[in-house]
């Protein structure tokens, strides 16, 4: 599924992260930026553990902020690791607001094209696919409205019921 949201083109897809070749993919990631499960873990286990060493190096970053690495073997050029939660593990909109808003500006600093998010939050966080997607749109509609060199956005979605959630919200 793709639509247009101002200069950006929003793509819905059922994949693996890990496979997108795009500038950049976004980690779901906690503040002291180790990689262990979710889509970090994965992110470690198909990159490499040089990402995970690069990020560690760069942390503790403040929740709902981001950093970016080199992506090792990925298909992807850098990875952007936005920290969704803290140790607690635990996150909420705001938060999730704020790390989609900072993954868009570390992409448009680096003048990055191609952006690849997952549903930040949603899995060891425990938050709501339809509020996640609802939210991360709203970030990505605010970012749109600035002078950005983003052009294409995929959420990269993991399960039907994750893509559902995120096609059912799409504005």
């Amino acid at each position: 599924m793709e639509r247009q949201l101002g200069s950006i083109t929003v793509r819905l897809i059922e994949a693996d992260i890990c496979d997108r070749e795009v500038d950049a993919i976004v980690n779901a990631a906690n503040s002291q930026l180790g990689m262990g499960g979710g889509v970090a873990g994965a992110i470690k286990r198909r990159g490499g553990k040089s990402i995970e060493q690069e990020a560690v190096a760069r942390g503790p970053i403040p929740v709902g902020e981001a950093v970016v690495t080199s992506a090792g073997q990925l298909k992807a050029r850098h990875v952007i690791h936005a920290a969704v939660m803290g140790p607690d593990l635990r996150t909420d909109a705001d938060l999730i607001r704020r790390a989609t808003l900072s993954a868009l500006a570390c992409a448009n600093e680096l003048a990055l094209h191609s952006v690849a998010f997952p549903a930040l939050g949603t899995g060891v966080g425990g938050f709501s696919l339809a509020e996640c997607a609802r939210v991360m749109y709203h970030a990505l509609d605010e970012h749109a409205r600035s002078h950005t060199s983003v052009e294409v956005v995929e959420f990269v979605l993991f399960g039907h019921e994750a893509y559902e959630a995120f096609a059912k919200s799409l504005p």
